[in-house]
């Protein structure tokens, strides 16, 4: 994306000093996770602020928003500031395992967190650091998120497919059962190749459903992706 910002319906997202740049994976964990009910949220390695943002747009929940790496916290700051909720949404410089917010706990925790556990690193090393899971592991994600998850609370994220599973079958060693899978194709002729992923404490029933973001053209969306993000995006 040559430009330094994204500009959305309601706010703008500036990501030239951001390790993560505005994407398709931040915007559907924003536009999917679950904020019925939510009170009180936390979005872990939040980068540009948007996922925070998206949901301060859906909900009236408060929410932390916290990312470690520094010039990524400074333009959420910013990014945060200036939209519509900066008065219900804290961005902390902190690392999620660094985090202890005393008897606090989050009805939601999001998170679109690094991957690539095996691949070569990017010569860029904020770019590598947001996408390899060295400096937050799977199990760091679970086990911050078991401290400090309320007892019906949900922790979602996004994931590649066999990232996804992987952290599915990890889960179960720390009591968090998964609830929702949603698969997400790129295209309508490629298979899925994102999994969102519920959550939580208590032992349910696994609902699957299926997303496809594009159709075969470059930039034509798929009627479902175009509902799904219809208050966000200027194009629909």
């Amino acid at each position: 994306m040559s430009n330094d910002y994204f500009q959305f319906k309601q706010f703008t997202i500036r990501h030239d000093r951001s390790a993560f740049k505005v994407g398709t994976d931040g915007v559907l964990l924003g536009a999917v996770a679950d904020v019925s009910g939510r009170r009180r949220i936390l979005d872990v390695g939040t980068g540009t602020g948007l996922v925070a943002i998206m949901l301060a747009q859906r909900c009236d929940a408060e929410i932390v928003a916290i990312e470690p790496h520094r010039e990524s916290f400074l333009q959420a700051c910013d990014n945060t500031a200036e939209s519509p909720w900066s008065g219900r949404i804290r961005v902390l410089n902190i690392s999620f395992q660094s985090f202890n917010p005393g008897a606090l706990r989050f009805d939601l925790i999001v998170s679109n967190p690094p991957w690539f556990i095996d691949s070569l690193r990017c010569p860029d090393p904020a770019r590598s650091e947001s996408r390899h899971n060295d400096t937050l592991t799977h199990k760091d994600i679970l086990e911050g998120s078991v401290r400090l998850l309320t007892e019906n609370g949900l922790l979602q994220v996004i994931m590649p497919v066999n990232e996804g599973r992987k952290f599915v079958e990890k889960a179960l060693e720390h009591e968090l059962y998964c609830s929702r899978i949603t698969h997400v194709s790129p295209t309508q002729s490629s298979g899925p190749k994102r999994m969102l992923i519920s959550l939580g404490r208590q032992k349910t029933e696994i609902s699957e459903s299926f997303l496809t973001v594009e159709k075969e053209r470059r930039h034509e969306y798929t009627p479902e992706y175009m509902e799904l993000t219809k208050d966000f995006y200027l194009k629909f």
